[in-house]
């Protein structure tokens, strides 16, 4: 049962009022600083989940263009070639 009780002590050290730091405020407050807290992880969490499942989009689109240069270069290269011989 110790795992759960600290589990309860950090979830009521953030999330109780009466026992936060923000208990030192007023309850409207207090109530509008964790709404602001609340949308602050929310985009973090957001957009970092984003950006790790967006990654594989931009990296399949950094390989090919990639792929599109050094295809191009080749051509131009054979291109080049053949115009000298």
């Amino acid at each position: 049962m110790t795992g759960n009780n600290t589990i309860k002590q950090n979830w009521d050290a953030v999330m109780d009022e009466r026992q936060s730091p923000l208990k030192n405020l007023s309850l409207p407050t207090a109530h509008m600083v964790m709404q602001l807290l609340a949308w602050m992880w929310s985009a973090i969490f957001s957009l970092s989940l984003g950006s790790y499942l967006v990654f594989g989009v931009t990296a399949v689109f950094h390989v090919l263009v990639i792929a599109g240069i050094f295809i191009t270069l080749m051509v131009f290269q054979k291109a080049d070639e053949k115009s000298t011989t």
